[in-house]
């Protein structure tokens, strides 16, 4: 069980040393590719949002509530506002949706 161990463990160490040693040494030219570009753009984006996203559904007593907040997230975060008050509004959405749900 042990060598099994060290064995995964090693796998892993190179797979994760090779995904970032890779693009180094074949990329070596600055991307001219505007598409390119444009998609590693919002990668750090979307990977935010696919790993916070479950989290704003299951966090929560009810999904209802989830979804409230979520949407006044949403909501004013698309009219401009900060990020400290966006977060302050949908947990006090969140807050006063779980004490009428509950």
């Amino acid at each position: 069980m042990n060598g099994n161990i060290i064995i995964y463990i090693a796998v892993m160490a190179i797979t994760t040393y090779l995904i970032r040693m890779l693009p180094l040494v074949l990329i070596r030219n600055e991307i001219t590719n505007k598409y390119i570009k444009s998609f590693l753009y919002y990668v750090p984006f979307v990977t935010l949002a696919v790993m916070v996203f479950p989290a704003i559904l299951y966090e929560t007593d009810s999904i209802y509530s989830a979804i409230i907040g979520f949407v006044f997230a949403i909501v004013f975060a698309f009219f401009g506002n900060n990020l400290i008050t966006v977060s302050l509004i949908a947990c006090a959405s969140v807050f006063l949706a779980e004490l009428i749900i509950v």
